[in-house]
């Protein structure tokens, strides 16, 4: 009953976002620069909690919005009603859904389902990932140097010492395409879909990285920090590839090696 449900309520969140899309709606600002939330934001998580609530009320919930509702389950859903709140605000069609399911500290399915392309990505552990229901697996490229990269910026700290403009600047440099799409849950589709070899960020929350971090996995890649240890959703940085390109990457990154 958990796959349909999860379905339903990324469909439920979808229909918000479609409805909003491009008209007239509340936006207003979080901590920090540009960290916004709209009106459509609430009313897409409202849906699907409200699918959540229907199908499992005993269920834990981690939602952006929201914030985190515990009670006494094995479950928890973690829930970005809109990843990818500043391209939507602006009419920028790359954003979606992310929902991820976790039991037990272990992420077990996740959807994700950006409509305005109409892609609704899903994965189960052990089950592998998909696209509109047709499997996808990781790119097989073998260099960083050949590779498509992406990656997004934090709004905070952005000039730390090896941080997002130094990485980004030493693979430009060498002449590695590195993409900014704002939504890091379809940054991480794309790698398990194989239109990008790998995506690198220094600061995501667990609603970012929950479902698109199985999708990598169960799509054949490798997902790490930036140490090259296990990801957690908990922890912010996150280094995700076909698995191929994935040390190498790793090494430029903590700029032990140059390309």
């Amino acid at each position: 009953m958990l796959k349909p449900a999860l379905i339903t309520a990324a469909r439920a969140g979808a229909a918000e976002i479609l409805r909003f899309f491009n008209g007239e709606f509340k936006v207003s600002n979080k901590e920090g620069v540009n960290n916004l939330v709209t009106e459509a934001d609430h009313a897409a998580e409202k849906a699907i909690l409200d699918v959540i609530r229907s199908a499992f009320p005993d269920h834990q919930v981690l939602a952006e919005e929201t914030g985190e509702i515990k009670q006494d389950s094995t479950y928890k859903w973690i829930i970005d009603p809109i990843d990818g709140t500043v391209n939507f605000a602006h009419g920028i069609p790359l954003n979606c859904v992310s929902i991820g399911i976790e039991k037990e500290g272990q992420m077990i399915m996740g959807a994700v389902y950006n409509p305005h392309l109409n892609e609704f990505y899903f994965a189960e552990k052990g089950k592998g990932a998909t696209l509109n229901d047709k499997p996808i697996r990781v790119s097989e490229e073998t260099a960083v140097i050949k590779s498509c990269l992406v990656t997004g910026f934090p709004y905070t700290y952005i000039n730390m010492p090896n941080g997002p403009l130094e990485i980004f600047d030493r693979l430009i440099r060498k002449g590695v395409p590195v993409r900014r799409l704002g939504s890091a849950a379809i940054d991480l589709c794309w790698v398990a879909a194989g239109r990008f070899d790998g995506f690198y960020e220094h600061k995501l929350e667990a609603w970012d990285s929950a479902a698109g971090y199985l999708m990598v996995e169960e799509a054949g890649g490798k997902v790490t920090d930036f140490t090259g240890s296990p990801f957690s959703v908990y922890q912010h940085r996150v280094l995700a590839t076909n698995g191929k390109i994935h040390d190498e990457l790793l090494a430029v990154i903590n700029n032990e090696i140059e390309l």
